[in-house]
């Protein structure tokens, strides 16, 4: 990126922040803060402050119109001295447990044959199964989703009982949202059975509780065998064929068992048949890596970690970080909800030094190498990008 379109850009995210009504977090004088700016190298880091220094009194609208930063950051860690210069001084009190899914990590996803509109889908789509895990199985409520302006998405949890949890404590919940190191036998509840008379018998009985792991487990198995009970018998034993050690005996054996006891298969019981028992193991496989959720380690078991600031513009695509209701995030469109009014309604010249394809506002644009007159909002996202400079006037 050139001196002048760094000015550019400098100058127009001025514009929006001199505009824009953007609020601290929670406690945000117990917070670090930082910022990028706008050098040549576009990486120059300015922390180690806390909100008093940054803004002057606390001004923080003041402080983003007047500095006009490239990135804005705060810390999901609070302390006692924010603004100590290092991390040692600072006297941590307790961190925000946070998540952040990035397109560039999601399995599947190619960032150099991905569009970013289809990152941007894969991301919300992962971004889904985060919230099931984090509400139904941790109970967590009130959560703050965030559209991080860039590839992906953010969620904040900030309740009491979580402000505490060191290192170990957020690296477990880390396993278990992304299902590492989660055996079928670990979610398995196994009990003794009582016979009639009321005596113990030898015999176990192996369930799948609800909640959590098992109960997904449990509703995927439960499900599949009504899936396999309504098909031809010929073509549901070889559905279940398809399973590594599942062969003609076994698939009939568990097909027989789900026609004769789905209240069993129901309740959980996965003991009806030892070859119910090997497909719920298979399925279990399956579950996790439909179901869970693929975030970016570092961030959530950092408790030092700096997040970027709701309502201030990303650095490298001109786009607004954007706090999402619940209720709206099914509506939600970053590629149209994320871009700035500051920049709609103008024309500007670019320099194109690729071809590119923008897609905005439900439009796309395609940018070829050379001069281009386009929307603004166009002009700003492939500049921030790279992929064009300014042209003078």
């Amino acid at each position: 990126m050139d001196g002048r379109t760094r000015e550019y850009l400098k100058g127009r995210f001025g514009d929006y922040y001199r505009r824009a009504d953007i609020s601290p977090p929670p406690a945000g004088n117990e917070r670090e803060w930082g910022y990028i700016t706008w050098s040549a190298g576009g990486t120059t880091m300015v922390r180690h402050h806390s909100l008093l220094d940054l803004a002057g009194g606390g001004d923080l609208g003041g402080f983003l119109a007047a500095e006009r930063p490239r990135h804005v950051y705060f810390s999901a860690g609070r302390y006692d001295d924010p603004g100590a210069g290092t991390m040692g001084q600072k006297g941590w009190r307790g961190s925000d447990l946070v998540f952040d899914l990035d397109a560039d990590h999601l399995p599947g996803v190619d960032p150099e044959t991905t569009s970013y509109a289809e990152m941007l889908a894969s991301c919300k789509d992962a971004l889904y199964r985060l919230l099931d895990l984090l509400e139904s199985d941790f109970g967590f409520e009130d959560l703050e989703v965030v559209f991080s302006g860039g590839r992906g998405y953010h969620v904040h949890v900030r309740r009491s009982d979580v402000l505490g949890l060191g290192r170990r404590s957020r690296r477990e919940i880390v396993e278990y949202v992304l299902g590492e190191g989660i055996e079928f036998d670990d979610i398995v509840t196994t009990r003794a059975v009582t016979g009639s008379a009321g005596r113990r018998s030898p015999a176990q009985k192996r369930t799948l509780p609800d909640g959590g792991w098992a109960e997904r487990t449990g509703e995927r198995l439960t499900a599949f065998l009504e899936e396999l009970l309504a098909m031809d018998e010929a073509d549901a034993i070889a559905r279940l064929r398809e399973f590594d050690g599942i062969g003609e005996g076994k698939a009939t054996a568990a097909l027989n068992a789900a026609r004769n006891n789905r209240a069993e298969l129901e309740a959980g019981n996965v003991d009806v048949h030892p070859a119910v028992y090997g497909l719920a193991r298979h399925l279990f496989e399956e579950v996790v890596g439909a179901e869970s959720a693929p975030i970016d380690e570092p961030v959530t078991t950092d408790i030092n970690r700096l997040i970027r600031l709701p309502g201030s513009l990303h650095g490298g695509t001109g786009l607004a970080v954007r706090r999402i209701e619940r209720s709206e995030l099914e509506a939600f469109d970053p590629l149209v909800d994320a871009v700035p009014e500051t920049f709609l309604g103008n024309e500007i010249t670019v320099y194109g030094r690729e071809e590119t394809t923008v897609d905005l506002r439900g439009e796309s644009f395609r940018l070829p190498e050379g001069v281009r007159s386009v929307p603004e909002y166009v002009g700003v996202f492939a500049m921030a990008r790279g992929h064009a400079n300014k042209t003078g006037e």
